[in-house]
């Protein structure tokens, strides 16, 4: 059984930090592109940052780069996604997503998600 299980997230005050984690199981992790998302009370969902499963190339959202960082473990099926000055507009609930092939087909799993509060 597919999971994807977010932990980490809270309540932070601006300019603070928080590190989300995602733990992975029920397929081959390492093979997979592992992202986060986010989305905030009425807006859309939009996509925050990637790792790629084979080289580690990483790729981020506008509103995010040079302050959120992703990373992967793949010996320990974990994703994580370092947040750094954080602003009220950072405030959502955040969603780990996988990407990947199993027996010949493409999967995209989702997990329940984490919510993160940016106010003072």
């Amino acid at each position: 059984q597919v999971q994807l299980v977010e932990s980490g997230g809270g309540l932070v005050q601006p300019g603070g930090s928080l590190k989300l984690s995602c733990a992975a199981s029920g397929f081959t992790f390492s093979s997979y592109t592992m992202r986060w998302y986010r989305q905030a009370p009425e807006k859309e969902r939009e996509m925050v940052a990637s790792i790629i499963n084979s080289d580690g190339f990483t790729n981020y959202g506008d509103s995010v780069k040079g302050r959120f960082t992703i990373s992967r473990d793949n010996t320990k099926n974990l994703v994580y996604l370092q947040m750094n000055s954080l602003k009220p507009e950072d405030t959502a609930v955040y969603y780990c997503r996988a990407d990947g092939v199993t027996d010949g087909r493409w999967h995209n799993y989702w997990g329940q998600g984490t919510q993160v509060i940016v106010s003072s």
